[in-house]
């Protein structure tokens, strides 16, 4: 009796389905390292997008695809996304502040940052202010004032506020400024009206007193002191209009 053969089972044919999510996976991640790699030119809202793409992985599922248009899979469409174009011209507005105030910079009478409120352009109060006094010396300011209207004016979609910082020393109750809410109120006032004469749309802007509520250092030394005595003029960020 002739012996029988077993049919070989073919393999199947094409590529495991594991495969394609794991293909799928590791361009997002190539893509994502990249885009940290030049993350000093992603401003939010793209990096808002890199993100969102990681949401759809799963066993099955590859992630989601980065396109302009509408992201069905999020719920939402760009334009619910902060603002494309307003965040890469406060990118471009920072860059340009560090460009232009630069020996400001190296002297500590110009500090730039980022934090929740906007960018913040920190003037070092001691340099535009006699102690316990609102009064500007203009004559040493002005050009700083003018080159700030002028960055300013680059941001016609933005709102600006004009923030009066204290140190924590109590200033004299028969002065003319009982506290030291009066005074950082004042301060923030003055600088609000040169920079208006100097051509700023004052409409933009917002004036806060903040006395010593926000250090930046500790109150307990003569440098922290410093420090903390400051104008913070702050082009506000899209979640703080």
């Amino acid at each position: 009796m002739p012996a029988m053969t077993r049919k070989k089972k073919c393999p199947p044919e094409g590529a495991a389905d594991w495969l394609l999510t794991y293909g799928d996976m590791v361009t997002l991640l190539l893509t994502f390292f990249v885009m940290l790699f030049t993350v000093s030119e992603v401003d939010e809202a793209k990096l808002q997008l890199i993100i969102a793409a990681f949401s759809g992985l799963g066993i099955l599922e590859g992630g989601n695809t980065l396109e302009p248009g509408e992201l069905a899979e999020m719920g939402h469409s760009i334009m619910a996304l902060p603002s494309q174009e307003r965040g890469r011209a406060l990118d471009t507005a920072r860059k340009e502040a560090i460009s232009q105030f630069q020996p400001e910079i190296k002297s500590k009478k110009v500090r730039i940052t980022v934090d929740e409120r906007g960018l913040v352009i920190s003037l070092a109060a001691d340099s535009f202010f006699r102690e316990a006094s609102a009064e500007v010396d203009i004559e040493a300011s002005r050009d700083l004032l003018q080159r700030i209207v002028g960055l300013l004016r680059t941001l016609p979609d933005s709102k600006f506020a004009i923030e009066g910082h204290t140190d924590a020393v109590p200033t004299d109750p028969d002065g003319e400024y009982a506290t030291n809410w009066e005074l950082s109120a004042a301060r923030a006032t003055n600088v609000l009206h040169y920079l208006a004469d100097l051509g700023a749309e004052e409409r933009k802007f917002q004036v806060r007193g903040m006395a010593d509520t926000m250090p930046l250092a500790s109150n307990d030394t003569r440098e922290g002191r410093a420090i903390n005595r400051r104008i913070d003029i702050v082009i506000i960020s899209e979640g703080h209009l």
